[in-house]
């Protein structure tokens, strides 16, 4: 704790530095989206199969992870303002290590689904919670880098899930109560590093809570608007590239699992999405990545056959999904700057409705034009709304 002088009453309130705090998000974030998350997707082959479920089980019991989100992200910036960073991020991890450990116990639907949606309430707590940390904790200047890095967590759970269903194939129950420990030792993490709420009423600099007016209202809807677009967008690879190389090109189930990891490894690179937009001008960025996404979506559709073809698609995809929810990130804790934890709310709600309206959008127009065509139609969405871009909301002032 540096020094006290008599003028200067405010207490060290970042005890681990931008890069540590950026590191300790970004590991809370792989637990709560990469583990409490994503993982499911990877491990209901095995899950179906030992307790016994239904594919319309199966869906009942996804879409509550969707559910849950969206009612926490929701309540998540009152909790916030009431608890702070670090006891929202607490309550959040308490959520992710009842929920792994419910799955892990799995032995009928009811559990299971309990432990599902008690995932996703904590994917909906935990980034409010620590971008309002990252506000108190964080220089102005370096927080729209520290939460672009806390985004790319995502792909570090997905780094840590994929290996495990490569390895643990059939012992989901091991790995989730593997990751149950993850979600354990992040509690202690956030409890011990990350700042309270009388460290945000100490800190002078927190900006006050003033109404927005019109023309930033009218900017926040433009980013809903893209947020939502391309959600829709995504859908089509987030829930049908797997069934696309299976059923299409003929590859291994095996395979999906090599194309999610290097979906991971490429995501990383998403940490850079804050400095791509201070150098090329948010609405550049965006163009820029959503033409990649619609390259990848493209490209696996031209030769699912391929496996290298299907993993450099994979690679393109995880590094444009994750530069631009970076982008979206940072850019809705640039209009609410006021409001530090709705920020990340605002776009992480409008991809997840995006989603939850393509994913069914995207069925139905591959059961009228077969997987090929519709993969396609989607790339061409994409470069439509990358024409678009021009009105995404341009970035003023220093930091996020």
């Amino acid at each position: 704790m540096r020094q006290l002088s008599g003028t200067d009453l405010r207490p060290n309130i970042d005890p681990v530095g931008a890069t540590g705090f950026a590191i300790l998000g970004a590991g809370l974030i792989a637990i709560a989206y990469g583990l409490a998350r994503y993982a499911f997707g990877l491990f209901v082959p095995s899950i179906r199969s030992e307790i016994g479920l239904s594919a319309s089980e199966v869906g009942v019991v996804s879409s509550l992870a969707f559910i849950s989100f969206c009612l926490a992200s929701v309540v998540a910036p009152l909790i916030v303002d009431r608890l702070g960073s670090r006891y929202s991020a607490v309550l959040a991890g308490t959520f992710a290590l009842v929920g792994l450990t419910l799955i892990s116990q799995a032995g009928d639907i009811t559990t299971l689904g309990t432990g599902v949606f008690s995932c996703g309430i904590a994917t909906g707590l935990m980034m409010p919670a620590l971008s309002a940390g990252a506000q108190i904790a964080v220089k102005p200047d370096l927080r729209g880098r520290v939460n672009a890095v806390m985004n790319a967590g995502t792909s570090f759970g997905l780094l840590v899930c994929v290996p495990a269903v490569l390895i643990l194939s059939g012992e989901w129950r091991i790995a989730y109560g593997s990751f149950a420990v993850m979600a354990a030792l992040g509690i202690v993490a956030a409890l011990a590093l990350l700042p309270g709420l009388t460290d945000r009423q100490k800190d002078k600099t927190a900006p006050a809570s003033l109404p927005l007016d019109k023309s930033r209202w009218l900017e926040v809807a433009r980013l809903i608007a893209f947020c939502v677009t391309m959600g829709v967008i995504s859908a089509a690879y987030w829930i049908f590239a797997p069934d696309l190389v299976v059923e299409t090109g003929e590859l291994s189930e095996r395979s999906t699992g090599w194309l999610w990891l290097v979906v991971g490894f490429a995501g990383l690179l998403g940490a850079w999405a804050s400095d791509l937009g201070e150098n090329l001008g948010a609405p550049t960025t965006q163009a820029l990545a959503l033409v990649a996404l619609s390259a990848a979506t493209a490209l696996i559709a031209i030769a699912p056959e391929q496996l290298w073809v299907a993993l450099l698609s994979a690679a393109i995809f995880g590094w444009a999904f994750m530069t631009l929810t970076g982008l979206y990130l940072v850019t809705g804790i640039r209009l609410l700057r006021e409001r530090p934890s709705m920020g990340p709310v605002v776009p992480f709600l409008a991809i997840t409705i995006g989603q939850a309206i393509g994913s069914p959008l995207v069925g139905e127009t591959i059961t009228n034009l077969g997987y090929i065509d519709a993969f396609k139609a989607f790339a061409i969405a994409g470069l439509l709304v990358a024409a678009a871009s021009p009105f995404f909301p341009r970035w003023s002032g220093q930091g996020a």
